[in-house]
């Protein structure tokens, strides 16, 4: 069996096979501000009796808009609020982060555990080997109210990385590299990431990877956890961890060869995450903002790299750069090593934890002709305002804010 069907087969007890649909107990059930006023209604119009199939798995988490800056929001969040307290359901409220990196750093998710909730990269719990899927307000509450959904058991592809980078990489090149070469192959599929350069990889970069799996395509991509990783869960969770490995005879759809011995900066074009190109090839345009952070560059090594470029010296005057941690502990610790201050004195907003520039009206809009280096997930036309998003990661946008255009680490 592949990892997604080992996983579904402890959840269900239904049969999994490729293309059956089953009914999954659901370990984590989430809501966030963005969708979880809407889950609330549908309960209350149209359930009866408990609302809540056990409130110690149930979670309301607010990051799209946190603090809100918006009427809609704040009434929103209220109303998660005042029913959360009425039903027992723990709140992560506006200090807390991105909800799925929150319950990553709480222990609440780990490898082999089954997640669903109002976010539309909720399968970047793969990246510690748990399943996990966004859906809609309806289907959330139904979740609410029952503890389990229905799935479709995709087929999986295995994708092997092969050889090792010589030069300069990121986690956010080798994601974006791997949109390029993937093209549409894992549209509707679950992913398994294997190759030495995974070995090299922390948790956080690991997060980086799968948080794209979304712009693959994919359902959701599984990196195998290796001893760093297990260490990671088991000091967050407080208890052992068994991962989850697919067999050594799992079936897959098909198996994809990637070469990484050429992995370069690489940064994807205004309108597409699937237009890549390597940075070497718009090396030199201008630029007027760059934010840093979001659910896939927002982790603490991304903040410390980040410093480490621009300590010492000085964001462009003709750029704005915004800095914007996933979650209040890495908020916490790059406050107590100091790492605010000195990305202040170089010049970058720095904000409260949270989603950012992936929501409307958070730091990170852009305005009309306005050029962003973004290492969010997403840049097509309207995402994150009317200006042209380049996507990159956290060592090319920190290059590119102190030289003023488009450049790869300096």
């Amino acid at each position: 069996m592949t990892i997604i069907e080992k996983i579904f087969a402890s959840h269900t007890e239904d049969k999994v096979e490729v293309g059956e649909t089953i009914w999954l107990k659901i370990d984590v059930r989430t809501a966030r501000d963005f969708g979880g006023a809407q889950v609330v209604k549908n309960l209350e119009e149209n359930y009866e009796g408990d609302y809540i199939d056990d409130a110690s798995k149930t979670f309301f988490t607010f990051d799209t808009n946190a603090p809100a800056k918006t009427i809609g929001y704040a009434n929103n969040q209220q109303i998660c609020r005042i029913f959360a307290r009425k039903h027992g359901i723990k709140v992560y409220d506006v200090d807390s982060g991105i909800g799925s990196h929150v319950l990553m750093e709480e222990g609440i998710i780990h490898t082999g555990k089954t997640a669903v909730g109002t976010d539309s990269h909720y399968n970047i719990v793969g990246a510690i080997g748990a399943f996990g899927q966004g859906m809609g307000d309806v289907d959330i509450a139904f979740v609410f109210k029952t503890g389990k959904t229905w799935f479709e058991v995709p087929p999986t592809i295995k994708v092997n990385f092969t050889g090792m980078p010589e030069g300069m990489w990121s986690a956010k090149d080798l994601a974006l590299f791997t949109i390029k070469a993937l093209g549409k192959r894992a549209l509707g599929k679950a992913i398994e990431f294997y190759g030495e350069i995974l070995d090299k990889m922390s948790v956080d970069a690991r997060i980086t990877l799968a948080s794209m799996v979304t712009e693959m395509g994919g359902i959701i991509g599984f990196i195998p956890p290796n001893d760093e990783v297990i260490k990671w869960m088991e000091k967050n969770a407080g208890v052992k961890i068994s991962p989850v490995y697919a067999d050594e005879d799992a079936t897959y759809e098909k198996e994809i060869d990637i070469d990484v011995s050429n992995l370069q900066p690489m940064i994807a074009l205004p309108g597409s995450p699937s237009n890549v190109v390597p940075v070497s090839h718009v090396e030199g345009k201008a630029i007027d903002s760059v934010f840093i952070g979001s659910c896939t560059n927002g982790r603490y090594e991304d903040m410390k790299v980040t410093c480490k470029i621009l300590e010492g010296r000085k964001v462009h005057e003709n750029v704005m750069l915004k800095v914007v941690p996933t979650t209040r502990r890495i908020w916490k610790q790059i406050l107590e090593e100091g790492m605010i201050k000195k990305m202040f004195d170089a010049g970058a907003i720095i904000s409260n934890p949270g989603c950012a520039g992936c929501a409307a009206g958070q730091i990170g809009m852009t305005g009309e002709h306005e050029v962003q280096l973004s290492t969010a997930n997403r840049n097509f036309k309207g995402k994150q305002g009317l200006g042209d998003t380049y996507l990159c990661s956290p060592q090319t946008a920190a290059a590119s804010a102190v030289a003023g255009y488009i450049t790869e680490v300096i």
